[in-house]
């Protein structure tokens, strides 16, 4: 392809080259206005010389044309897996790489576009694959952009302006007319709650087919079922759940399905309200005055969260030494309360080197044994009295202890060590300076001899006897420590101890923290990848099943991390709740967001296209006539610039005319021989004109 163009660069500034136009102007009109003749030839005279000044070429350009670009996105978000529309994206493929190719000099751009994310909590994002696509293309070579899609999308430009082409966009919608779907959507969500307090979630059914009829919700805690709701489609309902433990508790709420309904993934909610415990009230018993007794007091006040009742005995009830009895108390200390009515007020009673003197009738101690029992929980840290008559083994806690005194105590220097479940036990596994041995704390000198009856001994001291011991009874839980020297870590003696993370952990496990729990089986998910972590004091770990959100099931066999700790890690496939069981404990973790965006809405639709498309001179149809995965596309026709690129039976692609110089050749018009031959027979003529006039 060959072009002509008329060029000038001239040989004055162009400023100049005005003004002597100008002025040659007015000299040809005067003498046009006073009839002088010769005017005509002295103007083309000076025409020519003005030509001249201008230097003008004649331009050739030899030219190749390009290939008109057309960009193709396909959509390969989790929605487009729903039935055939995969298969209808793929076939289309094929179709529109047929079609474009047989109407020639065009380049194909096909690109993958979908969720903007792994877990699809943003939805669709297809522009950003076009714009990619395109980046490097002139807008002046762009003839079209093809989308293949359900047609929800979630990051439609609001103006044709932000495409930055100036060309048609098409938009092929996969799927069938009718689709019917039913969801659940959550609208309001807690993400903490305190333990034992209600928190409440507010969400509602949308039904693409809405026909006013209410619907079952089921609502689930961590499995379990806690109500069945009934929920009017479009109006938002709430549901009532009680945060029943420390941790994730993981509540599902479940809409009933649609006979013939495109999925079910989106018709469960799943919400996770971590556990947190409020304010924790602790009740100190503190026995025979010795030198550790303020210890307890301390570590306890030192934690803000603890809100501590002290109940300390000074003086019991059978001393008789004279002491005036309005200097023996200033106030009744309201033990009828604190171990009656109110004792299921407290998260944790402690004990400190108390023994039985009468000050608490037995009546108190049943209360405290069905306290455990019932879910409660119970450290008993104990001295020399704990195996005399006085002692608390033969009160009514005896019925509770996980371990018998033998009547003796072990007086001699000796080194607490972790025992061999302790090291699989997460209250005093990687305790800090077990890691030499002997460990690197402080020597004690006093343990009461006795041995176990229940429970695990977490650390053992002289003679590899139990030292402090941890129980289950019934709902509840039971710490005994049988030293009263716990005083000498917390003073620095010999370079003391982990005391505090000690303590901090063993009252933590007693209330029941889940972090600490001795058999747990644990999942966390971060993308598509799920981690299980199987907790155990077992010598061996029994494989997983997970079951998928569809209900697939696979066996993953753990292996052993560090002591008491097996894990494993898979990559699984589908967004949603999945379930874990070895066969003795279950656990339910939720992959992805909780509400996903993608899933919102599902059922494919021409509509939120259209308006975008329909401004580029573009068209919006669906592909999907036929049953299953058939599809009909229109015909594909080359068309110069237009405001429309579409009618009922076809699309139109834009023809550009791009091209790309691959030659030049220049002709001097008034320069060289020619043009000086011009001027001077231009000159000629008026001089022989002016001669003739003259001799007449």
């Amino acid at each position: 392809m060959t072009n002509f163009n008329l060029s000038f660069a001239p040989l004055i500034p162009p400023p100049l080259l005005i003004a002597l136009a100008a002025m040659a102007l007015i000299v040809v009109a005067l003498m046009i206005y006073s009839g002088r003749r010769g005017a005509w030839l002295r103007a083309l005279g000076l025409a020519l010389v003005l030509f001249s000044l201008a230097d003008p070429s004649l331009v050739r350009e030899d030219r190749d044309p390009l290939k008109d670009v057309v960009a193709v996105v396909l959509d390969r978000s989790a929605s487009q897996n729903i039935g055939e529309r995969k298969a209808q994206t793929d076939r289309a493929r094929d179709e529109i790489a047929r079609q474009l190719e047989s109407m020639g000099n065009i380049e194909t751009r096909f690109v993958d576009g979908g969720m903007s994310d792994e877990s699809g909590a943003d939805g669709t994002k297809l522009f950003g694959a076009l714009n990619s696509a395109l980046a490097d293309v002139p807008p002046e070579r762009v003839g079209g952009a093809i989308i293949v899609t359900d047609g929800v999308v979630h990051d439609i430009p609001l103006s044709p302006d932000a495409l930055g082409f100036k060309a048609p966009l098409h938009a092929f919608i996969t799927g069938h007319a009718g689709e019917r779907d039913r969801r659940i959507e959550l609208v309001e969500a807690p993400r903490f709650g305190i333990v034992g307090k209600d928190q409440t979630i507010t969400a509602r059914v949308i039904d693409s087919d809405d026909r006013g009829e209410p619907v079952n919700v089921t609502v689930r805690r961590d499995g379990e079922l806690i109500t069945t709701l009934r929920a009017a489609p479009g109006a938002a309902f709430r549901a009532t759940v009680r945060v029943d433990h420390g941790g994730p508790n993981v509540v599902e709420l479940d809409v009933a399905p649609l006979p013939d309904e495109l999925t079910l993934v989106n018709n469960k909610a799943v919400v996770t309200i971590d556990g947190v415990r409020d304010k924790l009230k602790v009740l100190l018993v503190s026995g025979e005055p010795h030198a550790g007794e303020r210890a307890w007091r301390n570590l306890l006040k030192a934690d803000a969260n603890v809100d501590l009742v002290h109940f300390t005995i000074l003086r019991p009830p059978d001393k008789q030494d004279g002491t005036p009895i309005n200097e023996l108390s200033l106030i009744a200390f309201p033990t009828a309360d604190l171990f009656g009515r109110k004792i299921t007020d407290f998260d944790l009673i402690i004990f400190d080197r108390y023994s039985n003197q009468t000050v608490l009738p037995q009546v108190y101690f049943d209360n405290i044994v069905r306290y455990v029992r019932n879910g409660g929980a119970l450290l008993m840290a104990t001295g020399p009295d704990y195996g005399t008559e006085e002692g608390l083994f033969y009160s009514p806690l005896g019925r509770i202890a996980p371990a018998k005194p033998t009547g003796g105590v072990i007086e001699r220097p000796f080194r607490a060590k972790i025992s061999a479940e302790g090291l699989k036990h997460p209250v005093t596994r990687d305790l800090p300076g077990s890691e030499s041995t002997p460990p690197a704390w402080s020597e004690w000198f006093r343990q009461v001899a006795a041995e176990r009856t229940r429970g695990v001994p977490v650390l053992t001291g002289a003679d590899d006897k139990p030292l402090l011991l941890l129980s289950r009874e019934g709902k509840g839980r039971v710490g005994l420590l049988l030293t009263d020297q716990m005083w000498l870590w917390a003073r620095g003696f010999q370079g003391g101890g982990p005391h505090i993370e000690l303590m901090r952990r063993v009252a933590h496990w007693l209330m029941k923290e889940p972090e600490l729990e001795e058999e747990a089986l644990r999942a966390t998910a971060r993308g598509r990848d799920l981690t299980i972590e199987r907790q155990t004091l077992k010598d061996t770990t029994p494989p997983v099943v997970v079951t998928s959100p569809s209900g697939a099931k696979q066996t993953v066999t753990l292996a052993t991390s560090e002591p008491g700790v097996s894990k494993a890690t898979i990559n699984v496939a589908e967004f949603g709740l999945y379930k874990l069981s070895d066969g003795e404990l279950t656990a339910l973790v939720n992959v992805g967001p909780e509400n996903p965006r993608e899933f919102q809405e599902v059922v494919s639709t021409t509509d939120h296209l259209k308006p975008l498309a329909e401004a580029t001179g573009g068209t919006v149809r669906r592909i999907g006539t036929g049953a299953g995965d058939a599809i009909t596309l229109p015909r594909f026709a080359a068309m110069r610039e237009s405001p429309i690129y579409g009618g009922s039976d076809y699309i139109g692609i834009k023809r550009t005319g791009a091209s790309v110089i691959v030659g030049v050749g220049v002709a001097p018009l008034a320069i060289g021989f020619v043009g000086l031959i011009v001027l001077l027979g231009g000159i000629l003529a008026g001089w022989l004109w002016e001669g003739r006039r003259a001799r007449g």
